[in-house]
């Protein structure tokens, strides 16, 4: 077993694909399933399986994998305290529900760290993606909420992904409007009070579960409703349409302006929202200051309020 291979599986995981991970190593294809096949044969273990779907990470090799990272990271650690050559290139990668705080550490993150090459990757995207997608090891962190209605759903996934969630902060519900709405001058909104608007919501894809809603209060019915796919689109539609989401509360005037007004929504919810990690795999040195941004960055916005 050598450095080089650790580093060969750690691009598969990162790359879902041995071509491409082939390309971005500037080895041949087959030079590079020989080098994880040996390993392989010389650990016991397989590492990934090959289905027509594309590389699958196996259970030993999701455990293989935190090891490797371990190494190289250490590895990595010794060269740059050593070595004048200029320190690799660092990989990190977050899978979001579309919240506004995840962006602002993001922006510090990538602000502070002071490298000349890095690959950083930011995916808000749909819930049960962001969950298979730390289950295997596309994201290092998932960000997402659970409350009374769908923690027993969302934990049975979790556990079956060998994942762990971690509490960020406990929110009552708002709804996000736009600062013209006749209803942004309220202390607090009620569901009548909302039912002239349309309901702007995330779409899950074929995961479209109320359980896997980004929104409390999914089973509610409403006379309108409009389904988007991205943040940028949901508040242009809150602005041109006078429409609402419900959310945490917490949004960035520094990233999204004034145009958007958080309001009080008078129901019996909570809202608790958090990280969710993989259970074999150690916080990265970037993962454990990005979470420290997030509780920044919650903490800044959640003073606005």
């Amino acid at each position: 077993m050598t450095l080089l291979q650790l580093k060969y599986v750690i691009e598969v995981a990162r790359s879902r694909s041995i071509s491409k991970a082939a390309q971005h190593l500037f080895i041949s294809q087959p030079s590079l399933s020989n080098a994880i096949k040996a390993l392989e044969e010389e650990l016991g273990i397989t590492i990934f399986s090959r289905t027509n779907k594309g590389i699958m990470i196996t259970r030993e090799g999701t455990e293989f994998l935190s090891y490797a990272r371990q190494v190289i990271e250490q590895t990595e650690l010794l060269e740059n305290r050593y070595a004048s050559a200029q320190a690799p290139q660092q990989h990190f990668s977050v899978s979001a529900q579309h919240y506004a705080f995840v962006v602002s550490a993001f922006v510090r993150l990538l602000k502070d760290y002071d490298r000349e090459e890095y690959e950083f990757t930011l995916r808000e995207t749909k819930t049960y993606e962001i969950i298979d997608d730390v289950k295997n090891l596309r994201s290092e962190l998932g960000i997402l909420y659970v409350n009374e209605f769908n923690e027993k759903v969302i934990d049975k996934f979790l556990r079956e992904g060998n994942l762990t969630f971690y509490t960020l902060f406990e929110a009552d519900p708002h709804v996000f409007i736009s600062s013209k709405n006749p209803l942004a001058q309220q202390a607090y909104v009620t569901m009548t009070d909302l039912l002239p608007y349309p309901y702007l919501s995330f779409e899950q894809g074929d995961y479209n579960s109320f359980y896997f809603s980004e929104e409390i209060l999914s089973t509610y019915s409403r006379p309108k409703n409009i389904k988007v796919s991205d943040r940028a689109t949901l508040f242009n539609l809150l602005i041109g349409l006078n429409g609402y989401t419900i959310s945490t509360g917490v949004i960035s005037s520094e990233l999204n302006g004034s145009d958007i007004v958080s309001v009080p929504l008078k129901v019996e919810e909570r809202m608790t929202v958090g990280y969710i990690t993989h259970k074999h795999v150690t916080n990265s040195p970037l993962a454990t200051i990005y979470i420290q941004y997030l509780h920044e960055s919650i903490a800044e916005e959640q003073a606005l309020l």
